[in-house]
């Protein structure tokens, strides 16, 4: 008998380990490279340890074929992967944002390696990531990914079918959401820049002797700084807002 309930507490354990466990590597923050791998695995083991009691009825029993539990391991990677990359994705709006605005206020050449998206980006889109990874825990909307993820064992059934289709269309729907976002957001600048582009056209035609070069190019950079000031209180909030819709989606 108890030998029979600790093979089942150690199976529905490392069941549940594998959907947090892949979730959390793949969520924003816990994902980075500055956050230490045995941190990583600390916190997927103590969440998954904590949520045992409350999933652990709704687990089903061990397989005996190993085919079997290959399958049943594998459909709660896809469904961890899956929930972590819809986190992703929603952080990825920030760099998008960056991007444009850099692009919009001739900066896209200055880059820095971001530490969030991990590669290099421009300074601004590291700028706005960096923002925008400290408020996600400031607001404690890292606890909203958590919950995602203990609260999925509701729709996503282990040992269920898993309808891959849907996954498909609705990650896709989501990077579509999350670049439009990204480009909204960076419309301040967009639209300032296109004005001053014009002006700046008009200006040279009727100037032909004007430096346009050592005229423009700190004008433009100053007035795009001055209106990232102005707005990036309105982007980070109308970011949070649709990362927190976002974030819970899966929820009940």
């Amino acid at each position: 008998m108890l030998e029979e309930l600790l093979r089942l507490n150690i199976f529905g354990f490392l069941l549940i380990f594998a959907r947090v466990g892949t979730a959390i590597a793949f969520f924003p923050g816990f994902s980075a490279s500055y956050f230490s791998m045995r941190m990583r695995l600390g916190v997927a083991l103590a969440i998954s340890f904590a949520a045992m009691p409350m999933i652990a009825a709704n687990l089903p029993t061990p397989p005996s074929a190993v085919a079997d539990l290959g399958i049943l391991v594998f459909g709660e990677l896809t469904v961890g992967s899956f929930i972590g990359l819809m986190a992703r994705v929603m952080i990825a709006t920030l760099q998008t944002a960056g991007t444009v605005i850099a692009l919009a206020s001739a900066m896209s050449n200055a880059l820095i390696q971001d530490p969030i998206a991990e590669q290099q980006s421009s300074t601004i889109s590291g700028f706005l990531l960096t923002i925008g990874m400290v408020l996600i825990f400031v607001t404690d909307l890292h606890h909203l990914m958590i919950r995602t993820v203990v609260e999925s064992y509701e729709l996503f059934q282990p040992g269920k079918v898993l309808l891959m289709g849907d996954f498909t269309e609705l990650l896709a729907r989501r990077v579509a959401d999350s670049f439009a976002l990204g480009v909204q957001l960076a419309a301040p600048a967009i639209v300032l820049g296109l004005t001053y582009y014009i002006g700046l056209g008009l200006l040279g035609r009727l100037m032909p002797q004007l430096p346009v070069f050592f005229f423009g190019l700190p004008m433009q950079i100053s007035m795009q700084l001055w209106v990232l000031t102005v707005s990036l209180s309105g982007i980070l909030m109308m970011f949070l807002e649709r990362f927190r819709l976002a974030a819970g989606t899966f929820l009940p």
